[in-house]
């Protein structure tokens, strides 16, 4: 399957971490892209968050000026839902809520009829976000990880009603980027975030016990496992508040299945 033509937009919506990474990773793609927040404010912190990263690259050898100044032109703000209406693919980056999500892409799906639409949820159904759209099909998971411009894993996650050409183009268009997709169905938690349950529960676990501090528990997965990152850094570079919500929903959807409880430390550092 071809992969989206550099000379067509991408537009993301969520101008948080999430949100200014995939169109920094779009941009440097070659993609004109069009970010927009409900919260204009925050759509100048993504865009300022987009330049540091690339000013990071320059003063690294990793990037020239030229190459920096050019993907950041290609980052335009948008001012309304309406602005997106040309965009050939449009990801969405907003909070972890299915009926906020619903009623986005139901918006979506009429303002541009011919994007193919992509939720960068980490474990909410698409089967269920695309049950409130007339065109079902056209919608398919496109699951990032943070930080998004040098996680190169990237989740296609195909709902009961996706097209498969779209998620072959989705599959094709995230290779063209550098990055190595995976195709999976819309199952609880998609691949990574439901075998990754149990790091961070058990290290929760171990936490509530006493059995060792966050610290020492980074330090024996990390130095003495061969682990990248220990539970407790890892959560830390997630977000609490992320991480919990992923558990919560992974936990809904199995029925309470206790494998995946939520850890009551966690919720007490979110709620």
């Amino acid at each position: 399957m071809t992969p989206l033509a550099t000379s067509q937009t991408i537009a993301v919506i969520g101008a948080g971490a999430m949100g200014s990474g995939i169109a920094h990773v779009a941009a440097r793609a070659g993609h004109p892209v069009r970010l927009f927040d409900m919260n204009a404010d925050a759509i100048g912190r993504g865009i300022a968050g987009i330049t540091g990263d690339l000013d990071f690259l320059v003063s690294k050898g990793k990037l020239d000026a030229a190459e920096r100044d050019a993907i950041r032109a290609r980052v335009r703000p948008a001012g309304s839902l309406d602005d997106l209406a040309g965009a050939a693919l449009i990801v969405e980056a907003i909070v972890e809520r299915l009926d906020v999500k619903q009623a986005l892409f139901a918006d979506l799906e009429r303002i541009a009829p011919d994007a193919i639409l992509a939720s960068n949820t980490s474990s909410l159904s698409i089967t269920a976000i695309g049950a409130a759209l007339k065109s079902p099909e056209r919608l398919a998971g496109l699951h990032f990880f943070n930080p998004a411009p040098r996680m190169r894993l990237v989740e296609i996650v195909s709902g009961l009603a996706t097209n498969r050409e779209i998620a072959e183009t989705l599959y094709a268009t995230a290779a063209a980027w550098g990055k190595d997709p995976v195709h999976t169905r819309s199952t609880p938690g998609f691949i990574v975030n439901r075998v990754a349950r149990p790091f961070y529960a058990e290290g929760l676990k171990v936490l509530g016990e006493g059995a060792a501090s966050p610290a020492s528990l980074d330090a024996v997965m990390r130095d003495g496992a061969g682990f990248p990152m220990g539970p407790f850094e890892l959560t830390d570079l997630i977000g609490h508040d992320v991480n919990y919500a992923v558990t919560r929903s992974v936990f809904d959807a199995y029925y309470a299945d206790d494998r995946f409880i939520p850890s009551l430390i966690q919720q007490e550092l979110v709620l």
